[in-house]
């Protein structure tokens, strides 16, 4: 559930993914964060490899019961850990145990879950742990998703469990009366049956839910941690995974080291009989990993900046920026000026779609009279999806039909949208329903007053791009746009306060069923992942509906439901993008994952032979 920016904004096959059952198939302060490596350290990390790598946007905190922030769940899936993770290199995707001993004991037909936790996995040395050495067990997944549950963190990924765990509604309906969590409160669908036996009973069968469980979101955290630092505990993350985070720079860098207490893993992946992925196994079996000691990440948000840095030597991989799709690409093919200099080229559809938000709240273009819909549908008719593709994404992205991308369940690629390139049809509309053009072309609300689309959006050469393709798509209909530059953080806050009018962003899968994408746009979930703020009781008893049916038999409830996106027009849906990775020459391991969005760990650095 992780919202990108859309200039520079997971496609997975859900069939076949094999676990037991056959459905089983995701101000400018410095703060520097010093830990004292333990006596016992394991990792085999090596403090002279050091990964340079940059965001397009930054992060907002680490907290990920708070955020949807892309930028920030990166970062926190190299600091903590869910239970279960997916094979690195298998396609389709496959579930495989993370700290638990194995995938889990399958009871009721889906509708209990029993995972037993690997003994001696330990968090980071901390001060809220008061000099002691901290194991992790199964309370601590059960604190995590009861944190998700508390109605005062607004949790975006609260859709993910709402309704399915037993006991927890009555819970939650309690906090929402009270004001307050009761978190010693006993949920029958969360039992820890022993010190590391963890018990998940649901509501109903639910074969999607190991990959729930997957999603870095229910990472496993210290209760300790969030009483220690209270509203501060977004910058100061406290996991169990390979990196821990050293210094934090707020939306400018960030830095982690190898945590040195993590327990470690030989990279044993098997290909999947592709050249890349044969001369991977090549390259790192049998290596105990992870292997690089220390990870940079600089923001970047300037394309020609972060093009800059690369060919410099700056960044050890990178996604090709638009702009230099022309300098680095001839066709679809690394030039072979790079490939001189041993750059490798990884081109990578990703399981995602980006999208315009148009805020359902905003007295001048939300509501469902039929003149609001008929101006949202005449914005979203004016909007030039082709020369998009070819003036921001320099031809790198392909039309998106519906709000599932390819990959992932519930995606048909026979599905069209009934919403096309058309402004002689939205003129119409505005000239039909009472938006007339005033004297210096441009049109005005029903009552006379002008009419002005505020846009917010971003300080990058990409932005402006985006700005001038609006600009020119909205003159077309006669209506003003005014772009309102920002930052994506805040832009994002905006938009969980549902205090802006038109923004746009991209959905990547953080698991591979349609429904990651549907709860974008349910209802109960404004401001809480659904930044359009959209609440119409057709769509979600849809989406009801379609959550309680197994995912084989979802597909017709998720074409209605972009029939109704359709319809009432809370969103324009854009374009999936085409992501080409460039590498060089000193990484190996490198291969993007449709649900993982950090790869660090399983990376290895060596010298180049000159």
């Amino acid at each position: 559930m992780l919202l990108k920016r859309i200039i520079s904004f997971k496609k997975t096959n859900y069939v076949g993914m094999n676990l037991k059952l056959k459905f089983f198939k995701l101000a400018i302060l410095s703060l520097a964060i010093t830990s004292v490596p333990c006596a016992y350290a394991i990792t085999p990390a090596q403090p002279n490899k050091i990964l340079h790598v940059a965001y397009e946007a930054p992060d907002d905190g680490f907290d990920m019961v708070k955020t949807t922030n892309f930028y920030s769940a990166s970062i926190a899936e190299a600091i903590f850990e869910p239970l279960l993770k997916y094979d690195y290199l298998a396609r389709p995707l496959q579930l495989v145990p993370n700290t638990v001993e194995s995938l889990p004991k399958v009871e009721q037909d889906g509708k209990v879950y029993i995972f037993k936790i690997k003994p001696g996995i330990y968090f980071t040395n901390d001060p809220a742990f008061k000099g002691k050495r901290r194991e992790l067990v199964a309370e601590d997944y059960i604190y995590t998703i009861k944190r998700i549950l508390d109605p005062k963190n607004r949790a975006p990924s609260v859709s993910f469990i709402d309704g399915k765990l037993q006991g927890a509604d009555v819970v939650v309906a309690q906090a929402k009366k009270t004001g307050k969590f009761d978190y010693a409160a006993p949920i029958a669908g969360l039992k820890a049956i022993d010190r590391y036996t963890l018990q998940f009973t649901l509501t109903r069968q639910d074969y999607n839910f190991p990959y729930i469980l997957a999603y870095i979101a229910f990472g496993g955290v210290a209760k300790e941690v969030v009483d220690y630092y209270g509203d501060r505990i977004g910058m100061h993350p406290v996991g169990t995974g390979p990196y821990m985070l050293s210094k934090y720079v707020p939306r400018s860098k960030v830095e982690l080291v190898a945590n040195p207490d993590y327990r470690g893993f030989v990279w044993n992946f098997k290909s999947t009989g592709t050249p890349w992925d044969n001369q991977l196994v090549k390259e790192m079996s049998g290596k105990k990993m992870p292997q690089i000691g220390k990870v940079v990440v600089s923001i970047i948000e300037e394309q020609q900046s972060r093009w800059l840095a690369f060919q410099s030597g700056q960044l050890d991989f990178d996604k090709l920026t638009a702009d230099a799709v022309p300098q680095a690409l001839d066709g679809n093919q690394l030039k072979a000026s790079f490939q001189k200099r041993g750059i490798k080229h990884f081109p990578y559809k990703e399981p995602e779609m980006t999208y315009t938000m148009m805020n359902m709240r905003d007295p001048v273009i939300g509501g469902f009279s039929p003149e609001k819909i008929a101006l949202r549908r005449a914005i979203t008719l004016a909007y030039d999806q082709k020369e998009s593709i070819k003036q921001a994404y320099k031809g790198q992205a392909v039309r998106a039909e519906m709000f599932i991308p390819e990959g992932v369940n519930g995606y048909n690629p026979k599905y069209k949208s009934s919403v096309g390139y058309n402004p002689r049809l939205a003129n119409k509309l505005l000239d039909y329903y009472g938006y007339k053009k005033a004297a210096d072309g441009y049109r005005t609300l029903p009552n006379g007053k002008p009419l002005i689309l505020k846009i917010n959006t971003e300080n990058s050469s990409a932005s402006v791009i985006h700005s001038e393709l609006w600009k020119k798509n909205l003159d077309a209909i006669g209506i003003r746009a005014d772009f309102k530059v920002s930052n994506f953080a805040d832009n994002l806050k905006a938009a969980t306060q549902c205090k802006y009018m038109i923004w746009s962003g991209a959905w990547i899968a953080d698991y591979p069923e349609g429904d990651n994408f549907a709860q974008l746009l349910y209802g109960p979930n404004a401001g809480q992942g659904n930044h359009a703020c959209y609440q119409s009781k057709t769509y979600d008893a849809l989406y009801t509906q379609a959550i309680h049916l197994p995912p084989q038999q979802r597909l017709p409830y998720y074409e209605k439901l972009n029939r109704q996106i359709e319809a009432d027009n809370p969103w324009i849906i854009h374009v999936t993008r085409i992501r080409n990775w460039l590498i060089r020459p000193q990484v190996q391991g490198f291969k993007p994952h449709p649900m993982m969005n950090t790869n660090w760990q399983y990376l290895d650095i060596t010298p180049i032979k000159k």
